[in-house]
């Protein structure tokens, strides 16, 4: 997973959006005040209620939410979570573009690779 807090994915999200913390406490009951404060870090593990209302507002996965507060997810290792974390960065993708991702991944560590047998 990314070294993304969940106040900076939960901002960096309702930023893309477009929505005011206004427009949040408006839509899911959540105090603009208390947003403010998970989204700046202060509050680092808000309940799973919370996290609930903003992925279905924000169209995220939960459990990457979850995850990103450091509940244990169950039945998930470790391939799971970072799944879920790449999920909520990207979104779901087709079985083509998972091919795509992948190749260009190798394309860059190859490249990489290269580059330190130059030095």
């Amino acid at each position: 997973m990314s070294n993304q807090t969940l106040g900076q994915f939960i901002k960096a999200v309702r930023e893309s959006k477009g929505l005011s913390l206004r427009a949040v406490e408006n839509s899911t009951g959540i105090s603009n005040a208390y947003l403010s404060q998970v989204e700046g870090d202060k509050i680092k593990q808000p309940s799973p209620i919370i996290l609930h209302k903003l992925s279905e507002l924000y169209n995220t996965s939960y459990a990457a939410l979850l995850s990103l507060a450091g509940y244990p997810l169950p039945g998930a290792d470790a391939n799971t979570a970072y799944q879920t974390g790449l999920t909520a960065r990207v979104g779901n993708v087709t079985q083509e573009e998972e091919n795509a991702l992948v190749e260009y991944l190798e394309f860059l560590r190859a490249r990489r690779r290269k580059r330190g047998q130059k030095r």
